[in-house]
């Protein structure tokens, strides 16, 4: 059976790719800072699926933590065919509004560890010649929005590379860009669901079985629903001058 390596599983889109990669069979290894909730997803698809879980705790913003992860990517002897790098958070200030080490610590989850998670585990796959690598990035990365925006612009840049140097080698790259999502993402930030109009909010389970089909496509973005593709390519033409204006919007 294939091995899937989630991070981030015990909530939202994590936990949707983990439930949804067990009903296809993959073994998983999940991690997460909170071991508690993450030995209780693990059981939960162990029961339903009847799939091997592994735990792994880590805080990804520590580089000594983020090096067990490193090393279980790396192991020959127990490859993982898909590596998911979910995991993040997002601040509900703006740049001189937030402390700087919380912001660092927003860089390294959301573009140290896909960067240094990223190399442990294409090693093996391009040596296999098979694997893949499904990024969560955010529509946020085609808008003027801060640093969150601009992590998410390098996961994006970072992951179209990829997918291209890699591709011959067996090895599928795929950039997931979400827009506003109903999960724990924004209530962690203290934003309301009213912060942006109702049509703006999508479904985890939909936007992640898309990501997966784009994934078993070869896709190298894939950006779910009609709205997330028309803000993208009209944020390509509108300028950044003008789009700044609306950084209130998922703030509130």
């Amino acid at each position: 059976m294939p091995t899937a390596l989630v991070t981030g599983p015990t909530a939202g889109i994590g936990h949707s790719f983990a439930r949804q990669l067990a009903e296809r069979g993959h073994d998983l290894v999940l991690v997460a800072r909170n071991e508690a909730r993450l030995v209780e997803v693990a059981e939960e698809l162990r029961s339903a699926h009847g799939v091997r879980v592994e735990v792994l705790a880590a805080d990804l913003a520590d580089r000594t933590s983020l090096a067990t992860v490193e090393r279980r990517l790396a192991d020959r002897d127990r490859p993982v065919d898909l590596l998911v790098n979910n995991a993040g958070f997002g601040l509900k200030g703006r740049f001189l509004d937030n402390d700087i080490e919380v912001e660092q610590a927003m860089l390294e989850v959301l573009v140290t560890a896909v960067l240094r998670l990223s190399h442990a585990a294409l090693g093996p796959m391009a040596e296999r010649g098979s694997g893949g690598i499904i990024n969560v990035s955010s529509v946020a990365a085609f808008l003027p929005r801060g640093t969150y925006s601009a992590a998410k612009a390098w996961v994006n840049s970072f992951s179209e590379w990829a997918a291209n140097e890699y591709r011959d080698r067996g090895v599928t790259v795929t950039v997931l860009c979400p827009g506003f999502t109903k999960t724990e993402f924004h209530e962690r930030m203290g934003v309301s669901r009213g912060s942006a109009p109702g049509f703006m909010w999508l479904d985890a389970d939909q936007l992640v079985a898309t990501a997966l089909s784009d994934f078993d496509k070869g896709k190298v973005f894939s950006i779910p629903s009609a709205q997330y593709k028309a803000i993208t390519a009209l944020a390509r033409a509108v300028p950044s001058s003008v789009l700044q204006r609306f950084q209130a919007l998922g703030r509130k």
